[in-house]
């Protein structure tokens, strides 16, 4: 899991999904959609676009038997169209969750959760709750 997210979200590998992901993986994304690992990858390079500079940092890391949770926490500043909100310059940190289950030490589901209420609030593009 750590090359994973160090290769592929810190570093921008998308090679990183083909070693480490099956062909077939079963990815949710937060939004709810279901992609393959080549839409992984398509969105990574949109998200790459609106943050550059996007670093994810492992908070915790829990295995049992074929599950994995990974709470992290991602940081980067908004220097690209995210949505089509354009960029805002401010710098976003955004705590988050990804679950997988490893089957022959390749990733075969993926269900990523992010905070986006969290995320937008940060961008000003909604109030803070106060």
């Amino acid at each position: 899991m750590r090359r994973f997210v160090e290769g592929f979200w810190n570093e921008g590998d998308a090679i990183t999904v083909d070693e480490l992901m099956a062909s077939d993986a079963e990815i949710h994304m937060p939004t709810g959609e279901v992609v393959t690992p080549d839409g992984l990858k398509s969105f990574a390079d949109a998200w790459r676009q609106s943050f550059p500079d996007w670093h994810s940092t492992f908070e915790e890391l829990v295995a049992e038997g074929d599950r994995v949770a990974e709470r992290w926490t991602g940081r980067g500043m908004h220097r690209g169209e995210l949505q089509g909100i354009p960029p805002t310059g401010k710098r976003v940190e955004v705590p988050d969750s990804v679950f997988y289950r490893i089957v022959g030490g390749e990733i075969v589901e993926f269900r990523g959760q992010l905070d986006m209420m969290g995320l937008m609030q940060q961008l000003g593009v909604i109030a803070s709750a106060q």
